[in-house]
């Protein structure tokens, strides 16, 4: 499946979706969080409602990394992930990589004090186009296909 190209700031952003997997470790994770069809956005100063993500810590993996940034961005606490593929950020001759998990929302409480995060809501894909910090083709198809990666994943985990 093919993805449009996209861009953040001055970046050209790619994105390959799974079993694609990253040449070297991310620099960054980003979680597309589901209860029902409706996904998970934390209201970030700068950026708007985005998706729970961040920085991948040197001591982490990228998956310890998406769960604390659902945590620290939302309160929430997420089910299984699933690898969803990673996005590629290109300026100049620098690439960076971005890994993406999809999941069930398993519950929010409080936001932690001290983080980033001026709180979060739940988002239909209908919604998002007005919502979203970065609406452009490449998440217009990004969205959708996280729903039906969590779907088909847990059809296959419950046979």
């Amino acid at each position: 499946m093919k993805f449009p190209a996209g861009r953040w700031k001055r970046q050209q952003m790619l994105f390959h979706p799974a079993p694609s997997r990253a040449p070297m470790r991310p620099f960054a994770v980003v979680v597309f969080a589901w209860e029902g069809d409706r996904v998970l956005l934390c209201d970030i100063p700068g950026r708007g409602w985005t998706v729970p993500s961040g920085r991948v810590e040197p001591h982490e993996d990228p998956r310890e990394a998406a769960r604390r940034e659902a945590y620290e961005e939302a309160g929430a606490t997420l089910g299984c992930l699933h690898e969803l593929g990673h996005f590629q950020l290109c300026s100049g001759g620098t690439r960076r990589f971005v890994a993406s998990y999809t999941t069930r929302l398993v519950e929010t409480c409080c936001i932690p004090e001290g983080t980033e995060s001026r709180g979060c809501r739940l988002a239909t894909i209908e919604e998002l186009s007005d919502l979203y910090h970065l609406w452009d083709p490449l998440m217009e198809r990004v969205f959708p296909f996280a729903l039906e990666v969590l779907e088909l994943a847990e059809g296959i985990d419950e046979s």
